[in-house]
């Protein structure tokens, strides 16, 4: 007698149910450990701000902790708001400098994205349309350090665009990354460098979601408010801005986190000088991690950083958020 055959159809199921599992697992194992290590990142960091730590102690026999890498409790965060010691003072004028970077960048980010998004949008030519949103799209794409490279040409002292066009119009040349005198309404110029360098290279990505928000609004609303009487300018500031407050809140939100996280553009272009007028709380926690090797005060200022950008974060989402659907 012949032996049975099985189906077809379950043959054929059962190996799909296994391409299936093999395809899971390829994705969730990879998921998983880089989950596992991020955790731990994030828990060892937790540890650390608790002591004295430098990985060129010995330490104690558990992780090298203790010993030689003492534990301090909360002995950071202390001389962080009340230390007279070197980097203590520095942390103080980190934060000042990360505020004021934050405080000038956001702002400024929104100001030319909405209304130019806006602009382009308006155009009519679809071809030109496209144009215009690759053209400005371009400085996203290009790295950071790339960025910092061309502008410091942009800002060289004796051969650098800007002076060229100062030397033109007769003026005296200015070394816009290096003269700690040199201030522009309150602030360093040379922060203001490192501010314009930002707003070039990514006010584009912002650009690009505003672009898409505009799309999406119903054109029922601005002819409504046309036929009302509201002029452009009027249906602007009455219906378009308040119908983007979902997508204003999460550009904020973004721009915000990636602001208080920039450090490339500052290494590059001024290692956070002159006399420490540009440098940031990323540039605090990468010097005294790996260059000075307090690793417990660097991972105690990253609570820090963290638990301030929280608190921008919950007070925009308290502001901008919206109980509504259109």
């Amino acid at each position: 007698m012949n032996a049975a055959k099985p189906k077809p159809g379950k043959k054929r199921r059962g190996g799909v149910w296994a391409g299936q599992r093999r395809f899971i697992l390829s994705v969730t194992i990879p998921t998983l450990l880089y989950a596992g290590i991020g955790i731990f990142s994030l828990a060892w960091a937790l540890v650390l701000m608790f002591f004295k730590y430098s990985p060129g102690r010995a330490g104690g026999p558990i992780l090298g902790l203790g010993g030689t890498n003492p534990f301090v409790g909360l002995q950071h965060f202390y001389n962080m708001m009340t230390g007279v010691s070197k980097h203590a003072r520095l942390f103080r004028i980190s934060l000042a400098n990360t505020l004021a970077f934050v405080f000038s960048v956001v702002p400024l980010n929104l100001m030319m994205t909405l209304p130019l998004a806006a602009l382009i949008e308006s155009v009519r030519n679809h071809h030109l349309k496209r144009l215009f949103r690759a053209i400005y799209f371009l400085p996203v794409v290009a790295s950071q350090v790339g960025v910092a490279m061309m502008w410091g040409y942009v800002y060289d002292p004796q051969a650098g665009l800007l002076n060229g066009i100062v030397r033109t119009l007769g003026g005296k040349p200015i070394a816009w990354l290096t003269d700690p005198r040199a201030t522009f309404l309150g602030m360093p110029v040379a922060m203001w460098s490192v501010i314009l360098a930002r707003l070039w290279s990514d006010y584009g990505y912002n650009m690009v979601i505003f672009i898409a928000a505009l799309q999406g609004i119903p054109p029922t609303f601005r002819e409504a408010a046309r036929i009302d009487g509201a002029n452009t300018w009027q249906v602007f500031w009455k219906v378009t801005v308040p119908l983007l407050r979902p997508t204003l809140l999460f550009v904020g939100v973004m721009t915000m986190l990636d602001a208080f996280q920039i450090f490339d553009l500052f290494q590059v272009l001024t290692n956070g000088g002159p006399r420490d007028q540009t440098r940031v709380l990323m540039l605090d926690i990468y010097y005294n991690a790996f260059r000075y090797q307090r690793m417990g005060w660097a991972a105690a200022t990253s609570l820090v950083l963290v638990v301030i950008v929280m608190g921008f974060t919950l007070i925009q989402m308290r502001v901008l958020r919206t109980e509504w659907e259109y």
